[in-house]
């Protein structure tokens, strides 16, 4: 059984869970505090990278620092950018 945290935990088993796995107080708080339903309905709004550009794809690459994306071709910055 979970501890109780208080009110200002909403779901102490996973608050529990994500700081067993490491997480800071805070991120496991403001995880275990999200509305899932909301949370869910949120997400999804980008198209998949298979609709982006290669010039697009690209630059996702450089912002998130995959090495070697200038030698790449678009099925592997693809491939680069979901297994990042």
């Amino acid at each position: 059984m979970a501890k109780n945290h208080g009110p200002q935990i909403k779901d102490d088993e996973q608050y529990e869970a994500l700081r067993r796995e490491g997480a800071s107080k805070e991120k496991a708080a403001r995880i275990a505090n999200t509305n899932r339903k909301t949370a869910a309905k949120r997400g999804g709004k980008s198209p998949a990278y298979e609709d982006w550009t290669k010039s697009d794809l690209y630059d996702k690459a450089k912002q998130v620092g995959i090495e070697g994306r200038s030698d790449m071709d678009k099925k592997e910055l693809i491939d680069a950018l979901r297994h990042h």
